[in-house]
């Protein structure tokens, strides 16, 4: 029962918008990683920053990961 009442604490209001947007990142992100020809290091690398790092991992493949030749 302590579990219910811990999730009923949270601040839905709060968390639900990132939860949205760490989603629509990733989605993105690894299509992006899926169609682009080239990437500034291996994709398999990219892959797992994306998946791993929550919301900062697919900003920082568009920073760093993508090449622009």
């Amino acid at each position: 029962m302590e579990e219910v009442s811990i999730l009923s604490e949270i601040n839905w209001a709060v968390i639900a918008p990132l939860l949205v947007i760490q989603g629509i990142l990733l989605i993105v992100a690894a299509i992006d990683l899926i169609r682009i020809d080239r990437t500034n290091g291996p994709k398999w690398m990219w892959a797992l920053i994306i998946v791993l790092i929550n919301i900062l991992g697919p900003i920082i493949y568009f920073i760093f990961g993508r090449r622009n030749d």
